[in-house]
């Protein structure tokens, strides 16, 4: 492992989290597809499976940030345990009701009801934030380690999920990503050394939303683009292999689309960057959004994998530099919550990119689908341009509210772990 690499791991307990983080990961690529694939096989009806993939997508983007704002103020033991048991047990409703044949609006309920699951990837970046506060270049390099871990996670899940679904039983996919997220989210909290201190609203304090910050604002409007180009990459990719007889070589196209985002992230978090994040960050959206034009253009499968392979090495570095702008423009008391709402755009945004996906493809073929990529990452460089200027400037309040934590972040680590207990 390359030095910068080994740095943060040095730190006791960046292993085991990161880890555990990894393992409650695993469901955010598999549950998806794992319904989709069980609802095809037991019914045959694909509208019913997109439906309820794209209802379990919804409900983590409505729930997701409220969990984290629970997360900041009371920590993250005693708020993601019950609610991964509720999000568990939604599941485990689920695959009953698709057992006994029961009615459909039962499969929507339980769905629902799955969407609460924690945002195990901003629950283990919180962790690395605490552990190197004020050290920018191994925040730095961390970040880039998870969005590795993501990557990783976007690659196997999806193989996983729909290779036990199809070789074992229907429910076999959503299953295991009940186990991986049961065994992730206990293992994680568990370790209590490494949770960042909770920060309970004190009396008569009126704390808001993060959303509250113009540069979490911008951030979280071009995520919801690039979203959209993630979920129409998606659809169109398989629509695309389909039409050309070999179904089977979608995930394989996709996969080397992982596989670029996954060997940028790991070159750059080897690399010790100036300037300003926010130039970085518009760099990288401008990227994403240039890569997506040879789409337009690759006529068989070979010239579509090389074309997303090069479009992927886009991705993670922006991914990096986003967390790294959110934990300058959001309190510290409201981190969690702040990358959470970032996952939430990303969530709205393939929700729309996959329905305008899939109505283009109807329409007019694959290759014309990719448009739809196209189209959204020129809103996504359209954001950026006009919302650059937000992220420049300094989060209101930032310094001095770091200057808070250090003062009394003795007393609130009490208190912290008085309310765990």
């Amino acid at each position: 492992m390359a030095s910068p690499y080994r740095a943060i791991f040095a730190a006791p307990g960046a292993a085991a989290f990161s880890v555990a983080g990894f393992l409650g990961r695993m469901p955010l690529s598999m549950m998806g597809i794992g319904i989709v694939t069980m609802i095809s096989q037991v019914t045959g009806a694909y509208g019913l499976a997109g439906a309820l993939a794209a209802t379990l997508a919804m409900s983590a983007a409505v729930l997701g940030p409220l969990v984290s704002r629970l997360v900041d103020r009371h920590g993250q033991r005693r708020v993601l345990r019950p609610v991964t048991l509720v999000s568990l047990a939604g599941a485990a409703g689920l695959l009953l009701c698709v057992q006994r044949d029961a009615p459909v609006w039962t499969l929507f309920a339980f769905t629902a009801v799955i969407g609460c699951v924690p945002s195990v990837g901003a629950m283990v970046r919180a962790r690395w934030a605490e552990i190197h506060r004020g050290g920018s270049r191994h925040l730095h390099t961390a970040y880039a380690w998870e969005s590795i871990v993501d990557e990783v996670c976007f690659i196997f899940g999806p193989i996983v999920s729909i290779g036990l679904s199809t070789n074992w039983f229907p429910e076999a996919g959503p299953l295991f990503a009940g186990a991986f997220l049961a065994v992730g989210v206990f293992w994680l909290t568990a370790q209590r050394a490494t949770e960042p201190r909770p920060h309970p609203r004190r009396s008569g304090e009126r704390r808001g939303s993060p959303l509250r910050s113009p540069g979490l604002q911008v951030l979280v409007l071009a995520f919801v683009a690039t979203g959209a180009v993630f979920g129409s990459v998606d659809v169109v990719t398989v629509a695309f292999a389909e039409e050309r007889g070999r179904p089977g070589a979608a995930s394989l196209v996709l996969a080397v689309y992982a596989l670029g985002s996954c060997l940028a992230g790991a070159v750059f978090g080897l690399l010790h960057l100036k300037g300003e994040p926010s130039r970085r960050w518009l760099l990288g959206i401008c990227a994403m959004a240039v890569s997506m034009i040879p789409l337009l253009l690759a006529g068989n499968l070979p010239l579509l994998a090389v074309a997303l392979f090069v479009a992927g090495l886009s991705i993670a570095p922006t991914m990096v530099t986003t967390m790294a702008l959110v934990e300058a423009h959001v309190p510290r008391t409201e981190l969690t919550e702040g990358m959470t709402w970032t996952s939430t755009g990303l969530a709205v945004g393939v929700a729309l990119g996959s329905s305008a996906a899939g109505w283009v493809v109807d329409a007019a073929g694959a290759e014309t689908g990719y448009v739809v990529p196209v189209v959204a990452g020129a809103a996504a460089v359209a954001v950026g341009l006009l919302g650059h200027r937000r992220l420049r400037r300094p989060a209101p309040n930032r310094e001095g509210q770091r200057e808070r934590d250090d003062n009394s972040g003795a007393g609130e680590q009490q208190d912290g772990e008085r309310s765990v207990a």
